[in-house]
């Protein structure tokens, strides 16, 4: 015997399975944000760096060391 299915029942049946792995795996749906919100944030920085006066390495080097 074969068993047919409607795309609107696989659709369903996809749903449910996809809602039930995210309720038992909600750290991996954090995970998955967090890095898109890092990802954003990082993207913001540089398009923000991309517009400002550039600056030499070795001042770069001496304000994380300290010395600025």
């Amino acid at each position: 015997m074969e068993t047919s299915m409607s795309q609107d029942q696989l659709k369903d049946l996809i749903k449910a399975a996809v809602a039930e792995a995210l309720e038992e795996r909600r750290d991996l749906l954090h995970e998955i944000v967090e890095e898109a919100l890092e990802d954003v944030a990082l993207a913001r920085a540089i398009e923000e760096g991309e517009s400002t006066e550039l600056i030499e390495r070795a001042e770069i080097f001496n304000i994380l060391e300290g010395e600025a």
